[in-house]
């Protein structure tokens, strides 16, 4: 998580503990919405992930979100962004966390996991 974290600084300009919050908050939204085992796998291969999705992002979403997510996404990736906005990201270093984060996503845990989860969602195309 360390190299995550330090290469999502180096990218996108955020401090140490905005970068973790961000990571937090990204890797939420991907467990809610992405496929399952290809999530287990992302954070399987990200040592520390799920203990930040958990502090950053957990329980974030609510009713709304669930109800949202069945039908059709109605918040989906926008959604997302409220959240990173909300936290203090500008519209750049949305981008630039989230092509780092996949970037390492596709080293570590591989270009077929990653593309089924891009695949998956609709909209996060546009971001990674």
């Amino acid at each position: 998580m360390d190299e995550l974290i330090s290469r999502i600084t180096a990218a996108s300009g955020l401090d140490e503990s905005l970068a973790r919050k961000a990571i937090g908050i990204i890797l939420a939204f991907l467990q809610k919405e992405g496929p399952a085992a290809e999530i287990g796998q992302l954070m399987a291969a990200l040592p520390g992930a799920q203990e930040l999705a958990d502090a950053e992002g957990g329980a974030k979403g609510g009713l709304l979100g669930t109800i949202g997510g069945m039908m059709g996404g109605g918040g989906g990736v926008m959604a997302l962004g409220g959240q990173l906005m909300g936290a203090g990201l500008s519209m750049g270093q949305i981008q630039s966390v989230s092509k780092e984060m996949f970037a390492v996503g596709r080293e570590k845990a591989g270009e077929d996991t990653m593309g089924a989860i891009v695949g998956a969602i609709p909209g996060l195309g546009q971001f990674v």
